[in-house]
């Protein structure tokens, strides 16, 4: 499967803004775009203005990057919210935070959302009582998510349970018990839940063009 193997914080430098991709690197004065805050490359100091489409792709790469989706998966996502009834940018990211690599860093479980792809990928996490190693499996309201019996041992997991409580946990989401690093999906977000600093409707615009 195809994906981004390039240094992360050239993508934050890139959308000018943190995209908060190597847990607690980006809250420290090592974070790149603290010292060099304006985009990679020879000419990323003397960037012309933005016009209006170069700002609505911007935004569209900035929410794919947050969440680590490849282009064309996020055009699928983008498609399937516009078929449902409701305000599409709104469903877009729902849909992206129903992800369960998501889920799993929303938690707390995981530094950053690529660390909560690879633990998910490896077979760590458990849903309904069944193993699941897709990181783009969707979540429902009532779902349980909990760590394999045999993987709460592991460092990323001892570590996640001594940090229990530094990271505020979304109302839609709770976790059940820290110690056996369980999580119950109350609800779906709603936007007013969903704290990811993107303008849903630039994306709306680029694709309706």
């Amino acid at each position: 499967m195809a994906r981004y193997t390039g240094a992360d914080c050239k993508l934050c430098r890139r959308e000018k803004v943190k995209l908060f991709l190597k847990g607690s690197k980006c809250d420290s004065p090592k974070c790149p775009i603290e010292i060099r805050p304006y985009p990679p490359g020879e000419h990323g100091r003397n960037r012309q203005k933005d016009s209006e489409y170069l700002i609505q792709i911007r935004e569209k790469q900035k929410a794919r990057r947050i969440y680590g989706v490849l282009e064309r998966q996020f055009e699928g996502y983008y498609e399937e919210a516009a078929r449902r009834t409701g305000r599409t940018g709104e469903t877009l990211l729902q849909i992206l935070e129903s992800r369960l690599d998501n889920v799993v860093y929303r938690a707390g479980f995981a530094k950053s959302r690529d660390m909560a792809r690879q633990l998910v990928r490896h077979g760590h996490f458990v849903v309904n009582g069944r193993r699941v190693d897709i990181p783009s499996y969707r979540v429902t309201e009532s779902d349980v998510i909990e760590v394999a019996g045999k993987s709460l041992e592991l460092t990323p997991m001892i570590i996640a349970r001594a940090e229990a409580g530094e990271r505020t946990v979304p109302a839609w989401l709770e976790v059940m018990s820290s110690d056996k690093m369980r999580i119950l999906v109350h609800q779906l977000p709603g936007r007013a839940q969903i704290d990811t600093q993107v303008q849903e409707q630039l994306i709306v615009e680029y694709y309706s063009k």
